[in-house]
């Protein structure tokens, strides 16, 4: 998934090819600020990342790149604003596991296509999620939060808020054969903050959340998503250690306007690359539990399809209800 010499190098190749006009939009862009929408609430795994993600990207691109937090409708209200943002590369939108994939199964009418309105300039990065219970749970581990929701069917708890929280909940509790009761919550940092007071049994987190909570004894994780186990906590075992094949992760790719003049992408892509090949991002982020990975944009265009493929058919096995 590294980047390749030829989105390293940047732009070369697409600005030759390009009209006059084209060269003129690479060679002048941007010429204002960058508005980088975070679909998400401030606070969120998609938002903490973004917010160290733009001042070196804005050093590269030599503009500010200021981050816009438009939450609403699992994502989807923020999103379709960038869809219909005029197509000059002012305009940038995370795509994410939520709102570039989820969402084309568990909203029936949603308002943009990820595919057919956004143009690709890379992924991003990506991480797993951390299960937690209240630091007075009675459940000690994985296997014991299981076994209690299959002694109270529908009287457990989980919190989530977003889909990829909501299908990680979901497909465990079926893949154990338990009944939990899902409850829906604005964005993670609320859905977190009812399982710390022990309103709620348990909840899926992401690392920059729940860690520091977990360090000062508010929470007892009792397991992360990816397969593997995860480097930053190999004491907190993996779901799949319980339930086989259980794998999920968290990731983040960036787009723009569908017709976005392809050497602006080339550019956008240039200058994001760098920035998450700097050993100084990488160890940065990487002490929060996100795994930079610079492609280029065809990469992620593919990438997109595949998950929105596998995350629909997940989302109809853990018996998602579809909205809207």
């Amino acid at each position: 998934m590294r980047t390749t010499r030829r989105a390293a190098l940047g732009a070369a190749p697409f600005v030759l090819a390009a009209a006059p006009g084209g060269l003129r939009a690479q060679s002048t862009w941007p010429d204002r600020p960058i508005r980088l929408v975070v679909a998400f609430p401030a606070g969120s795994v998609t938002d903490t990342l973004m917010r160290h993600l733009s001042e070196p990207l804005g050093r590269e691109l030599g503009q500010p790149v200021i981050v816009d937090n438009r939450p609403g409708g699992n994502g989807a209200i923020g999103t379709e604003s960038v869809a219909r943002a005029a197509p000059d590369g002012h305009t940038w939108c995370v795509l994410s596991t939520t709102n570039g994939a989820l969402n084309t199964y568990t909203i029936r009418r949603l308002p943009y296509d990820p595919l057919k309105d956004f143009a690709p300039v890379g992924f991003v990065a990506d991480t797993a999620y951390i299960l937690v219970v209240p630091a007075s749970h009675p459940a000690r581990d994985l296997r014991g939060l299981l076994d209690l929701a299959k002694r109270r069917p529908g009287q457990l708890t989980y919190s989530h808020g977003n889909s990829s929280a909501h299908i990680a909940s979901a497909t465990m509790a079926r893949m154990a054969g338990a009944e939990m009761t899902a409850v829906p919550y604005r964005g993670g940092p609320e859905a977190l903050t009812d399982v710390i007071a022990g309103r709620i049994d348990s909840t899926f987190t992401d690392y920059p959340a729940g860690i520091p909570q977990i360090r000062e004894g508010k929470l007892r994780p009792l397991a992360v998503t990816i397969a593997a186990g995860f480097p930053l906590t190999p004491d907190i075992p993996p779901v799949a250690a319980v339930l086989p094949g259980f794998d999920q992760s968290a990731w983040f790719g960036m787009t723009v306007p569908a017709a976005t003049p392809a050497p602006v992408v080339a550019r956008a892509n240039a200058a994001m690359n760098k920035v998450l090949n700097s050993p100084e991002f990488t160890e940065r982020v990487g002490r929060l539990g996100y795994t930079p990975r610079p492609t280029e944009p065809e990469w992620f265009r593919d990438f997109l399809r595949a998950q929105i493929e596998t995350l629909g058919r997940q989302a109809r096995e853990a018996g998602l209800e579809q909205s809207g």
